[in-house]
């Protein structure tokens, strides 16, 4: 498990491997030494197992399903991943729980800025609608945001100068798309709501 508060940026430094599988290679900054073989790291959204490492780098595998379901597959050497460490007993919730599973790229159709912060307007992913709530949660690439307002297509977030210049989103233009992952609570509550409604 994870918060969504992202606690380093990562540069790709390697990807080798085929549309079935790939390994790729993160470089990180000291802060990541200590991270032991086996690790979960939530990779921009993604929870993915570090198999080996360096000094200044970090090895993962991914499957096929992994790059399916998420934008990984388009991760170039030089790209820009947010990173998060699980989250241990103890630890400040700050942000929301978040799995480090990817339900669905999701398009990023507008992006202005407003002040010193920025707006988002993200495209709902058809049959996800249900899962969004104005004031709600969802982790975009990994990052914990409240949703301002939503309808049947689309739902906006509004970004922190913070958040623009320590996370990747600062790094994303129209067209892009995020590793969306929506709230646990509202994963729930629609499956309860399906359950009712089927009985």
């Amino acid at each position: 498990m994870f918060t969504g508060l992202v606690q380093d940026i990562g540069t790709i430094r390697s990807v080798k491997g085929s549309a079935e599988s790939k390994r790729i290679e993160v470089g990180v900054s000291d802060r990541f030494t200590s991270v032991q073989i086996g690790a979960s790291i939530c990779c921009s959204g993604c929870c993915l197992s570090v198999v080996e490492k360096t000094k200044n780098s970090l090895f993962f595998d991914v499957s096929a399903e992994t790059l399916n379901k998420t934008t990984i597959g388009s991760w170039e050497v030089m790209s820009r991943i947010n990173l998060e460490t699980s989250l241990c007993m103890g630890d400040e919730m700050g942000g929301h729980i978040v799995s480090g599973h990817i339900d669905t790229p999701a398009e990023l159709l507008a992006l202005e800025k407003e002040g010193e912060s920025y707006r988002l307007k993200i495209a709902i992913p058809e049959g996800y609608a249900h899962y969004f709530a104005s004031k709600g949660s969802v982790a975009l690439d990994g990052v914990s945001l409240t949703i301002n307002e939503v309808d049947s297509a689309h739902f906006g977030v509004n970004i922190i100068p913070h958040t623009w210049t320590h996370t990747t989103i600062g790094d994303r233009k129209v067209g892009d798309f995020f590793n969306l992952e929506v709230d646990m609570l509202a994963r729930y509550v629609a499956r309860m709501v399906d359950i009712k409604e089927s009985n």
